[in-house]
């Protein structure tokens, strides 16, 4: 926290003195949404708030520019010395934000670590078979099967010290869903643009810039506080107050007034993110269910039956306002893999609904306990509420427990919901990314690395295995389709809609809109008023 307000000093002092930081004069950016991050670790948790903030200071091989074309990194260049053989040249010069020099052990040790299972990331590094030192700036990555999008995936696959995590003993991964915590799971040592400087849990993270990074930033911004508001008025009230200088999760109640207020504006965009509701598919029975002996959710008319009693069109307009694309599949419009054609929500059908049920043989419906996070999507909680009341109509009685973010995740991970809400982000847009974390068969490393709903569909392995490793653009996107479409039709989930993302910012603030909803300080300008 010193760090910090002596960088806010130093910039403040600058700016009297007329001085500037590039083009133009370095200002601060204060950035509010409503979920706080998991950990500091960047490999422990695949949350997407965690992964927005942690991409300020860890730095992959790769990253999107601004038009989320893949460009250089921490590598310079790659060849591909065969199908099944990269060689990544890896830029020189570069230091970790201790000082310490970057070079080809950080890159294999974040490998090892990565993959370690404790973790949720292993997605970002799937079907490389192991990282090869040629020398201090050269690796070659040793892949399973040709990876047709691997320069997305590791994009995500971000690089830590070696030196740094040995010295520190933080060789392992954080285990989050145990409640452990390591020396990375508090402190912070990339190469990026900003060094994190102090995290303090549902208070704020404060970042300031790396002056000796080695990359251009596009923006002005010289240090960022990123404060986590739950509470919906309280953080659209800091935005009208000047307290805040953007609020990236709006509530869908304020998105017309914010919009009309001359002293802000509003950046529109969809983003890469499907709401959706998961259930425990093949447990031998519920938890928390009055039903013994078996899982209602094992049957496929059961999950139909909920999934027909959603009336999506009523959460967009009530609930939503509007802001939101009601789904029938798990991958979001701007996702390789999505079609309008595919994404066919069933209709909403009460008396076909509880005909199902009733052929199932739960004529007078069930009891369950229904998970939801309450500070995480847009209007999670009240989403769930709407859930309950509509399920109940049918004879489902859901017993909701809704609760931060923080605390549910951990329950998501250890198996203890019988359903629950969650939203899937397609950090790749590749709809793989998807399929293999969600939906295949939970196994080792990557595969069903989220599938915390116990789905086990062989056909859908096949063809999830079959895409990983498909180099031929038609015959990859037909396994996609295929995938999507046994997903929907089989009823592994109840997706709901895919989200709309608008954030509000001062007159002054100029950023790029992200579809998958991480704001970039690099990108980012803080004129003077």
């Amino acid at each position: 926290m010193l760090n910090f307000k002596r960088a806010a000093i130093a910039a403040a002092l600058a700016a009297a003195l007329g001085l500037s930081f590039g083009a133009v004069q370095a200002a601060p950016l204060k950035w509010a949404a409503q979920n706080d991050i998991l950990t500091l670790d960047p490999h422990s948790q695949n949350h997407a708030t965690t992964n927005a903030i942690l991409m300020h200071a860890y730095e992959g091989l790769t990253r999107y520019n601004a038009n989320y074309e893949v460009e250089p990194a921490l590598a310079t260049k790659w060849t591909f010395i065969s199908p099944t053989q990269v060689r990544f040249e890896l830029r020189r010069n570069v230091r970790f934000h201790d000082g310490s020099p970057f070079t080809a052990d950080d890159v294999v040790f974040s490998f090892g670590r990565i993959k370690q299972p404790q973790g949720t990331m292993q997605i970002y590094v799937t079907g490389i078979n192991e990282v090869k030192k040629i020398d201090d700036h050269t690796v070659d990555f040793i892949l399973s099967a040709p990876q047709p999008i691997l320069l997305r995936n590791i994009i995500d696959f971000r690089i830590m010290s070696k030196a740094w995590a040995e010295k520190n003993k933080t060789e392992k991964t954080q285990d989050y869903k145990n409640k452990e915590e390591n020396f990375a799971s508090r402190n912070v040592n990339g190469t990026g643009p900003y060094r994190i400087t102090g995290w303090q849990p549902d208070n704020r993270v404060t970042m300031v810039e790396n002056p000796n990074w080695w990359g251009k930033r596009d923006g002005n911004v010289s240090n960022v506080t990123y404060t986590p508001v739950k509470a919906d008025a309280t953080r659209v009230a800091a935005l009208l107050s000047g307290e805040v200088d953007m609020v990236t999760d709006l509530p869908t109640q304020d998105v017309a007034r914010l919009r009309s207020d001359p002293k802000l504006k509003v950046v529109d965009g969809p983003e890469v993110r499907t709401i959706f509701i998961a259930m425990d598919v093949s447990s031998p029975e519920l938890k928390s269910s009055n039903i013994k002996g078996k899982n209602p959710f094992a049957d496929k008319r059961v999950r139909q039956a909920l999934n027909q009693a959603v009336d999506r069109e009523a959460i967009k307009t009530r609930i939503m306002r509007g802001l939101s694309i009601p789904a029938g599949i798990m991958v979001a419009p701007g996702v390789n893999g999505h079609t309008p054609q595919l994404d066919t929500p069933p209709k909403f059908d009460d008396a076909a609904a509880k005909k199902l049920l009733a052929d199932a043989g739960y004529p007078n419906g069930f009891e369950f306990t229904l998970g939801c996070p309450n500070n995480r999507y847009v209007n999670d909680e009240e989403i769930c509420q709407a859930l309950v009341a509509m399920w109940a109509r049918i004879g489902v009685r859901a017993k909701l427990q809704a609760e931060p973010m923080a605390t549910f995740i951990q329950k998501v991970q250890n198996f203890q919901l019988d359903a629950y809400l969650l939203g899937w982000g397609v950090a790749t847009y590749d709809a793989q990314y998807a399929i293999q974390s969600l939906i295949r068969t939970k196994t080792t490393g990557a595969n069903g690395n989220f599938n915390f709903s116990r789905i086990s569909d062989p056909r859908i392995d096949q063809l999830t295995d079959a895409m990983a490793t498909e180099t031929d653009i038609a015959k990859r996107n037909a396994m996609i389709a295929e995938a999507l479409t046994r997903t929907r039709d089989e009823h592994y989930f109840i997706p709901l809609h895919h989200q709309m993302r608008p954030w509000a910012m001062k007159r002054n603030v100029t950023t790029v809109h992200r579809s998958d909803d991480r704001p970039e300080a690099r990108f980012t300008n803080v004129a003077g008023m």
